[in-house]
This record gives C-alpha cells, structure tokens and sequence, in this order.
C-alpha cells in the first residue's frame, strides 16, 4: 500500500482518449449510466457513483472552468439563512433537480443553470427541517414525477411543473410515519421521522429507510415499500422482529416496544435482475448503553438482503453486535461484479465507520474474504450491560482508517501538542475499539468515519474508491442526575450570555418583537431550535460561534428548564449527536425509555490548536482492488494551507461528501475542510484539477451531458463544524 503521494505515470496520460476507456463491465442486473445522465442518487441503482463520459479526461482536466452557479440559497428568499446542503442532485433529459438548503425543491435547465421551477414544502406551515441528500424520479408514460423528503413528509411532485400530485397520498404528501404502528400502542404521532437519504424505486414499488432519533424517544426503524402511484404502504420489514418472526430471540421479550433505531439512514441500492434491495441499518436506541436490550439485537447493524416485491428478507450479515459505539452503517452499499477465485462474482461492498470494507455474495451474503469472530472485551461495563462477546474482524481488505489509538499515534506537530495529548492519552482509557463505554471516559476512533454517508464509487474493473476520516473521539458516560446537573448549570450560563439581552433572564420575551421561551417546546423541535440557532431567522442572528456541544447544551436547557421532558435529539449527522436531558429513573418498559446512563454527546479529540490530536494523515482517498483485496494506492485529500506554507507535508483533512468516477481516468471529490472540489488521477491518486469553492462543498458530486458538453456539479453549501455558509451549486466544463 502506498501512503505517500504518488507519481504520476506519464504513459497513462498519453494513452487516454475516447477510443482507450475500458468498455463497461455488466454488473448482474444493475443498470449502468448510459452516459447523459445522472438519473438516480448514486448515479445508477448499483450505487456504484460511476459515469462512462470522458469527454473530460486526464490530458484536459485542467481547463475545467465555472460554466454556471445557481444560488439555491437566494431561492429560500433573503429572510432566510441557509442550512447546510448535503445534496447529490439528479439529471433526467437535460434537466437538474436539486433542493435548496431550506428543503426547496428546483428544477434547473442542466446546460444554462436556469431555473424551471421551485417547489415550497413549507409554504403555510412550521418548517420541519433536516438534512436532505437527493431527490428521486418515476415515470410511466406522461406521468413523470420528482419524489423527496422534507421533514416527515414523502412529496410526490409533478417533474415538469413542480405542482402536487395530487392521486399521490393526500394532494402530493405521505406522513412518513406510515406503516410504523405496531401492537406496542406506542404514540408515535409526534417522534421525529425523517428521511436523509433517497429511496430506491423498482416498478411502481418506492422503497424507503427512514432517520429516527438515537434516544429513548426512537421510532422503530421499519423498512417499508409504497405504491409510487397512491403512497400507500405496500410492505413493511421489521428491523427489530416481532413475536414469531426470526431474530426475536435476539432481543429480551417485547423489546420491540420500547426500543427503536436499526434503521437505514444511510441509502440502499437496488439489483433489478434480482429484484432485490441491499441496505444497511444503525445500532439500536439507545447509542452506548444497551442494559435493557441485551442480546445480539438483530437487525441492527446489518447488511441486508430484501425483496423488493415483498420485503421478504433474503438474508443477513451483522457487522456488529449488540452496538455499544453507535457504529451504524454509515452509506450505501456497492454492487459490482468481481473476479473471485477465477471467476466473476456479483458482490456488495459495503463500508464502515471503523474503516472495514465487507465483500460479500450478492446472493447468499456469504463473504468472499476472511472474516474472524475473535473474542473483544466484555467488562468492565456499566451496571446492567451485557456486551457481547465476540465481533468480526475482516482480514481482507486491510482497514482504511486506524483501528486503536495507540502512543505512537499522538501529534507530532508541535512539542506543546505533543505534551498536551500524550497526558490526556495517559490519564484516559484506550486501547482495543471494542471496549465499553464507561464512566471514566475513553478515546477511540471509529465512532464517526473512517466511511461517512457521502460512500465510495467504484469502476467497471472492481476498483473502490472511499474517502475516509482519521478523527480520535471522546466518549464520556454519566449516570444520569449527574449530567442534568450539570446540563442545567451549563445551559443557565449559556443562556445567559447569549439570550437573555433580548428573550429576557425569566424567558418570556417581549411580545412578537423578542418572543418568549418559556414554551418553546410547543412550538420548535430540537432540531428546529438547532436550524435556528445556527444559520438564524428573520430578526435572529446566527449564533455560530457556539460550539456543536454547547450549542445542544442550551438547547436541552430551553426544551427542559420548566417541563422537565426529555428532548428529541436531532436528526442523524455528524455533528448533531448529542446527549439527551433525562430526568427520570430506569423505567425500562415504559416508552419514552430513559436510561441511567447518557454519553457526553459526540466530541472530537484536538490539540490545543485545533487540529486533530493525531498524526496525519487526517483524511484519505483510498483506491482498493476488490478482485484481490489489496490497495492500489492511498493518499491525503484535503489540506491545511497554513501549515503546508510550513513545509509539513500534505496532511488530509476532516471530510464530508463521496466521490464519483469516469471513465475519462478521474476521480471528483470536495468535502474537505480546505473547502476545494479536487480530480484525481484514478490510477495513481495524483491531483490533476483542483478549484477553491466559494464554500465547502459538503457533498457527492455528479457529471452529465448536455448537448454534447460534459458537466461536472457540486452543491457548495459550507456551514458544516463551523464553515461560512454558502448555498450555491457550481457547475464546470471545457471552454
């Protein structure tokens, strides 16, 4: 494997042209791109992020110019402040469709950036915002439809005009609580469902995951087929079973009704052929303690084969028992086809947080490498868990991101960091990735990315292509009249500095100018509140100088100073994890369920300047060869200008968004925390293009054609851990 950046091999260069790209390969039954468009998220239903145009190639590349912008945050109108945009967008016959940082959906003139139409789902109604990464698109005839999420309502719209459909659930809308009701008699009216990810769409059968809380407030996390013509659910897979299904065993009796999560947030891709669904689902609720769901607790953290007419699970493949690290499957998988054992093999790659890469039969979930069940640590572990005591460990492919933080990991980078980390490290448990949360803390990596929701693409030839992160985490457990003690001092004191000069210090206000927050809860979710007090609204400024933490810290203050309920978490992304405010004892068979024990939400481990408190690299681009497991080459993505004015060498940084591939040789990525949309060489990993975003481009790629002109387009949204916002898609192409 090689670590260091590449050279560039100069007889590739000169090879390239239209007449040398690789034919594409058949991928058992997955539809690849035709070339022109970019019609699904994931670009084709494989999942595989790969388009066979090379109009722009290696020799070319580096006259990509700015063919057009497109303010999608100008569309949400100048009162509004934008939120993050995550979204891939989609191209059907020459036209984009996309959403707006407020969840507005646009049809553009792919060539121009012109826009056709602008969808409002918000129009009238309290704004339900949450992260949204694409859009979907059905067709039967004239009847051409846009399908999306926003907030917890599935919108079927009219691809042409944007209008309702109106014959589509109640005048174009679907609560996408439906199909969630079980015998439990759980309220599930007002539990936070949303959908991040797209769908899959087989037929007249739109398949959907769902991003439900990761507390005790969870909705279970069903998968659920829908009549695409009516919205009416058609089938629902139980990711946590019920009596008489298989898997029951592996909860404690009626866990189903009290306990929610295993969920697909993440995507799932779809073998027509087949007429099967592939997914992953995450950890059960709730993250890092499990004391009322001991067992192995399928299926969460699984890999998932289903029938896409019925919901009929074909099989499994748990990557993680019993989650105790909330390492939920974090992306879509990757249908390609292999060569195993000296023959071709329709597989699914499916990436982790940890950085582990699973390659498995497509049609018996078998894995075609090495896989070792090795016992992992059980104890010590807080009152009432019960670990589990084995987890696998692929042998093939190596890890792409760290495994154990170890001593010899610590910065480098200054002496001063040096020091500052290595007393932390000695003061705090580490070691194996497996070991129980505790209340003397812990520092692993693995509880977000290596592999984030952006994915990984993949070619014709079995090369995968996955961005990965470096980031060491510390995890902090406490029982629970401890952290509201200390939420509640902390939350005053936050209040205080940067509310009470207008909201008043006993939170009522003053009328409509100031309004009161005595009862916010009413009216705003958590999320809601954290939309708000991020990018602002109206007469409110943004507050984003508040960290992640202390920004959820005086959430939970204002949700609970007077109600004392527990509050929502907001929806699954990196830095909206956070603790709940919990103020009742254990009371397991009751729904919400409030455990005894709570994380200190998700902090990152940096040194005193900020940068993370491990040696580079920080951020990675990985090509690995599926056809033997082994590494092509591995390089940093991303960079810190400061310090490489210094002449330290590239480091990598925090990374959020996936690659695409063509066959004109290239890779395009942003994501980084530099805030540049880049193109790599796909042989060698060497930089060939690079171009500096307006704002970080937190998101996938895409490239189409239009009227003979290849494009290339990123949503630069910025905003994420702390970015400037931004809110435009860019578009590039030759002169």
């Amino acid at each position: 494997m090689k670590y260091a950046q590449p050279i560039v091999v100069g007889l590739w260069l000169l090879m390239v042209s239209s007449s040398s790209i690789t034919p594409i390969r058949e991928a058992g039954g997955t539809d690849q791109p035709g070339g022109r468009d970019w019609p699904t998220y994931g670009g084709n239903k494989a999942g595989n992020r790969y388009s066979s145009l090379n109009q722009i190639n290696l020799r070319n590349v580096k006259n990509l110019k700015v063919a057009w912008t497109y303010n999608a945050a100008g569309a949400d109108g100048p009162a509004e402040r934008q939120l993050e945009i995550q979204c891939q967008p989609i191209v059907i016959n020459g036209i984009l469709y996309g959403t707006t940082p407020m969840l507005k959906v646009f049809a553009l003139d792919a060539g121009t950036g012109k826009q056709r139409w602008l969808f409002d789902p918000f129009k009238n109604k309290s704004p339900r915002f949450n992260q949204s990464r694409g859009v979907m698109y059905w067709e039967s005839g004239a009847d051409k439809r846009i399908l999306y999420t926003a907030g917890s309502t599935l919108y079927a719209l009219n691809a042409l005009t944007g209008e309702p459909v109106a014959t589509f659930g109640k005048n174009g809308e679907v609560d996408l609580r439906q199909g969630l009701d079980d015998e439990s008699k759980r309220d599930l009216s007002k539990v936070s469902v949303t959908s991040t990810t797209p769908g899959v769409i087989y037929k007249d059968i739109l398949v959907m995951g769902s991003t439900v809380s990761e507390q005790g407030d969870a909705a279970p996390g069903h998968v659920r087929g829908f009549d695409i013509r009516t919205g009416k659910v058609l089938w629902v897979f139980h990711t946590i079973p019920q009596p008489g299904e298989p898997g029951y065993e592996t909860w404690p009796k009626d866990a189903y009704k009290r306990i929610g999560g295993a969920n697909n947030w993440a995507g799932m891709v779809l073998d027509e052929k087949r007429k099967t669904v592939y997914f992953g689902t995450g950890s059960p609720s709730v993250d890092f303690y499990g004391g009322i769901r001991a067992g192995q607790n399928l299926y969460s953290d699984c890999i998932l084969a289903l029938d896409v007419e019925t919901g009929k699970m074909k099989w499994f493949y748990q990557t993680v028992h019993h989650d105790l690290w909330d390492r939920d499957i974090p992306c879509p998988p990757n249908l390609m086809t292999v060569k195993h054992n000296g023959r071709m093999v329709d597989a699914v790659a499916q990436t982790t947080k940890d950085g582990l890469v699973y390659v498995l039969n497509r049609d018996t979930g078998e894995s075609l490498f090495p896989v070792e069940e090795r016992k992992v640590p059980t104890s010590p572990a807080l009152p009432g868990e019960v670990p589990w005591p084995t987890q696998k460990f692929p042998l093939k492919p190596a890890p792409f991101a760290r495994q154990v933080f170890t001593e010899a990991d610590i910065t480098d980078l200054t002496p001063e960091a040096h020091k500052f980390v290595k007393e932390r490290f000695l003061k705090t448990r580490h070691g194996d990735k497996f070991m129980p949360p505790s209340l003397e803390g812990t520092l692993f990596f693995g509880i977000g990315g290596g592999a984030e929701w952006g994915g990984n693409a993949s070619d014709p030839d079995g090369i995968l292509y996955q961005n990965s992160n470096e980031m060491v985490w510390d995890l902090k457990m406490s029982d629970l009249a401890a952290r509201n003690a200390e939420i509640a001092s902390k939350g005053k004191t936050l209040y205080q500095a940067n509310c009470m000069a207008c909201h008043g210090p006993d939170r009522k206000g003053s009328g409509q100018e100031y309004p009161s927050l005595v009862d916010i809860g009413k009216r705003l979710s958590a999320p809601e509140i954290n939309a708000v007090l991020k990018s602002g609204r109206g007469r409110m400024p943004s507050f984003q100088h508040i960290s992640d933490q202390d920004r959820f810290t005086l959430i939970r203050y204002l949700l609970n100073a007077d109600t004392q309920a527990p509050a929502p978490r907001p929806a699954e992304s990196q830095d909206n994890h956070n603790a709940p405010v919990l103020t009742q004892a254990d009371k397991s068979s009751e729904f919400p369920y409030i455990p005894p024990y709570i994380n200190n939400g998700y902090t990152r481990f940096f040194d005193p300047n900020g940068y993370p408190a491990v040696k580079p690299p920080w951020g990675t681009l990985n090509a690995i060869d599926l056809n033997t497991g082994e590494y092509l080459w591995r390089v940093p993505l991303g960079e810190f200008p400061e310090l490489t004015k210094k002449g330290i060498p590239i480091t990598g940084t925090e990374n959020y968004g996936g690659p695409i591939v063509t066959a004109g040789g290239l890779i395009f990525i942003a994501g980084t925390k530099d805030e540049r949309i880049r193109a790599f060489d796909k042989k060698t990993g060497k930089v060939v293009w690079e171009y500096q975003l307006p704002a970080g481009g937190f998101a996938t790629p895409i490239t189409y054609e239009v009227a003979g002109k290849q494009y290339v387009v990123i949503a630069a949204g910025g905003v994420k851990n702390g970015h400037k916002p931004g809110g435009s898609y860019i578009a590039f192409a030759l002169p």
